[in-house]
Formats: C-alpha cells, sequence, structure tokens
C-alpha cells in the first residue's frame, strides 16, 4: 500500500519500546536495582528480536513506532536491530532517528555497560515526503551519559486533502532527571504540535512518555512514574484514551527493572501512549497485556480516522 492517506479511514498505529531486545520478563537491570547489564546472551537476544518482530506483524498495524531499536551496542552484543526490523517488517518506508549515544561505561565492574547506540524507528507503507529530526536539551548531571542524543522524530504523510498526517515518535528522560529539562523537553514538543496543528495538518504523537499518563496523585510509587503535567498538553490535543470510543488500559505498559516480572508483585504503569490532535477521531485505544514477555514494555495500539471537515 503506496500514495496519500485518506479522510475517514480506518487506520491502526502501534508504539512499542522494544527495550532493546533485552529486557525479557526474567530480566532484571543494574540502573533499576536488579543485576544484569546485557542481554542473557546473544543467542537469547536474536530469538527475542525474532519474536518481536513476529509479534509486531501478528498486529497489521499501518503505522508502527518503536524505542530503543539498537544500532550497535555492548548490551545487545552489537547485534544491528535497526538493519534486522527494516528488513523482516516488510514495511518499505522508515524513519530511524538516534536518540541515544553513551560512551563506554566501565560500571557494573563483572559487566561493564560498554558502549551503546540505539533510536527511535517508524514504520509504514504510505508515502513519506519529509521527516526532521528534533533535539531535545539533556540533564547535566550523571544520567548525562544514558541520554547523549535525545531527541524525537517528524514524519510526515501526505493526506489525500492536501494536509498531511504528523507522526512524532519520542523517548523522553525519565522522571528523575532534572525538572527544568523535562519542562523544557515538553515546551519544545508542545510548541511543534500547536504549529502543526495551526497549519491543519493532523498530529499523533507517540512512545515513551516517562510518566504516568493516567494522571492522579500517587505518594508510594518512583520518582520515574509521576504524573504527566497536563499543563503541557497542546492547544487542540489530548491523550488518545480520553477520546477514544472504546478503551482499554487495564493493563500497564512498563514494568520495573528491579528483578524479574511477578504479575501482581512487580510495579507497573502507564508510561506509553499517543497524543491526538482534535482533528482525529480515535475509535479505539488498547494497551495491549502482552505480560512483558518481550520487553520491560507492553505495547499500545490505536485505531484512528483523519476526520475530513477538519
Amino acid at each position: 500500500m503506496t500514495g496519500a492517506l485518506s479522510t475517514d479511514t480506518l487506520y491502526t498505529i502501534t508504539t512499542f519500546n522494544i527495550g532493546y531486545g533485552a529486557n525479557e520478563d526474567d530480566y532484571d537491570f543494574f540502573m533499576d536495582g536488579g543485576k544484569k547489564s546485557w542481554a542473557k546472551s546473544e543467542k537469547c537476544l536474536e530469538l527475542n528480536m525474532k519474536g518481536i518482530a513476529e509479534d509486531i506483524m501478528d498486529l497489521k498495524s499501518d503505522f508502527i513506532m518503536l524505542q530503543e531499536v539498537d544500532v550497535d551496542g555492548t548490551r545487545s552484543y552489537h547485534f544491528n536491530e535497526l538493519d534486522y526490523l527494516e528488513k523482516t517488517l516488510e514495511y518499505g518506508n522508515y524513519v530511524f532517528a538516534q536518540n541515544y549515544d553513551s560512551p563506554f561505561l566501565l560500571y557494573p565492574i563483572f559487566q561493564p555497560y560498554g558502549a551503546n547506540k540505539s533510536g527511535l524507528l517508524t514504520g509504514t507503507s504510505f508515502n513519506i515526503t519529509d521527516s526532521i529530526r528534533r533535539s531535545l536539551p539533556i540533564t547535566s548531571n550523571i544520567k548525562r551519559f544514558f541520554y547523549l542524543d535525545l531527541c524525537y522524530s517528524m514524519t510526515h504523510i501526505p493526506v489525500d486533502n492536501g494536509k498531511n498526517l504528523i507522526i512524532i515518535n519520542l523517548h523522553l528522560s525519565s522522571y528523575g532527571s532534572d525538572a527544568k529539562i523535562r519542562e523544557k523537553q515538553l515546551e519544545i514538543i508542545s510548541t511543534d504540535i500547536e504549529e502543526e496543528i495551526k497549519a491543519g495538518n493532523y498530529v499523533i504523537c507517540g512512545g515513551n512518555f516517562n510518566h504516568n499518563l493516567r494522571g492522579g496523585n500517587f505518594t508510594d510509587v518512583p520518582d520515574w512514574a509521576q504524573p504527566f503535567p497536563r499543563e503541557y498538553l497542546p492547544t487542540n490535543s489530548t491523550f488518545g484514551f480520553e477520546v477514544a470510543e472504546t478503551c482499554d488500559i487495564e493493563h500497564d505498559s512498563c514494568r520495573n527493572l528491579d528483578g524479574p516480572y511477578e504479575k501482581g508483585v512487580s510495579f507497573t504503569v502507564l508510561l506509553d501512549g499517543f497524543i491526538v490532535s482534535s482533528n482525529i477521531e480515535v475509535e479505539s485505544y488498547t494497551s495491549l497485556g502482552w505480560e512483558f514477555k518481550r520487553s520491560d514494555h507492553n505495547p499500545v495500539y490505536m485505531k484512528f480516522k483523519l476526520r475530513k471537515n477538519n
């Protein structure tokens, strides 16, 4: 399928942080209180990447938005996940934006985290007319080693009414990073979204927001799972689950990596999802209950239409 998108036509989109192919349900991570720093083995990583690709293809989404796709990393045994996914998923048109480039980290001593390059992958079979990589400010503390190339991508796909669908793929800093940096990141993204909406375009901004998207006041939660600050939602936009005709966000999209996943025991939260402009009709919105089999994140899947009377 190629060409321009049509208004009042049903499309599907999925966002999925694949955890660089390593973060299976029995995995823990040294930065979150666990011990591991690499995938369990090269073979395990390759088998899990195969499973990730198969699961994505089974969804048959018109658009995919993936995060933590490694290009070259110690943690992923230098397996080029970008090359593998582009060849396997068969979308045909891709945009990749590198958003992570860490120098060699000698910690943990027993298994150094090493050097890693990773990014955001957007895929579709529809024509892509333009794409932009937008840099984001990063923290100045030790966590800068984990956010050295932070960015988001903006992909432009033509619509038959002369407008464009703008797909923004992002992976924001965690809440534990500098508050002013997080606010600045959200301001930049919000400005871009508002400008596209003013131009009459359709906008879907999705990925790993690293904030609790359900909102509410929570005290006994990790500092990286605080509510999304609603004052930074762009004008004429909202989270897709708030306007969906059918909504199922019973399942959380992210788990803590302090130990292997235990249902009902491990801390989980809804960090992943979509912001949509008001000229998009959301038919259904689902956080998929994959029980973190392939990653420390579960995908979020949405069906939508571009309104004709924009």
